[in-house]
């Protein structure tokens, strides 16, 4: 293959910018690492556990913030990533060459972290409905309205639909940015803004008769 920079003296020939040759260099250098991870995918492909574990091993550490940005726990986001690439090795005569292979991984960790969000939502969930408050030297009828009023929340998010719900946890129950949790979706941070923008309304219609 002939060097881009062929033919060029460095003393009187005439002179790429640096821009163009730091960008040539770039462009080498993401071509290499793309031929790699296409052999690493085809070994992987065909059995070889090794090279599937170099492969990950690149984008393990990604991974791993993805699953803690959703899940708010660094001891469960491993969990969920060794969970997610279990899964990847299962799923990966699936993938297709015509994609990149980091996003195809991290959807696949993403989803494992919100199945679990959505199972420690609905198991919170449960405990808020079946616990019994207490009422310890305080206004017994006062106590009752706001745990009704908890329990009307957590069962009013439970009822919205699946994307609107995600995004509330995401936002609001794991505090993050609205910047955050759309990376974390996979959607423009506008799709966030309305989503929430319709969960606050449905919200709203719900609880309105319990909150007032």
């Amino acid at each position: 293959m002939l060097s881009p920079f062929a033919g060029l003296d460095r003393a009187t020939g005439p002179q790429l910018p640096r821009t163009q040759i730091d960008s040539a260099v770039y462009n080498c250098r993401k071509e290499a690492r793309a031929a790699e991870e296409g052999r690493l995918i085809e070994a992987a492909q065909a059995g070889d556990r090794a090279a599937f574990d170099s492969l990950v091993n690149e984008h393990r550490r990604v991974a791993l913030r993805v699953a803690w940005t959703i899940v708010g726990s660094a001891a469960e986001a491993e969990d969920v990533t060794q969970e997610a690439l279990l899964k990847a090795w299962r799923k990966l005569d699936g993938f297709r060459f015509d994609s990149p292979f980091r996003p195809w991984l991290l959807k696949i960790v993403s989803n494992e972290a919100k199945n679990l969000v959505r199972s420690r939502w609905r198991r919170s969930n449960r405990e808020s409905a079946a616990a019994v408050p207490e009422l310890v030297e305080s206004d017994p009828a006062a106590d009752a309205v706001a745990w009704e009023r908890r329990r009307s929340v957590h069962a009013a998010v439970e009822s919205l639909p699946g994307p609107e719900r995600l995004a509330v946890v995401c936002r609001y129950l794991l505090e993050l940015s609205e910047t955050e949790t759309a990376a974390v979706l996979g959607v423009p941070p506008g799709t966030v803004k309305s989503r929430l923008h319709r969960a606050r309304e449905s919200l709203a219609a719900v609880l309105e008769g319990h909150l007032s």
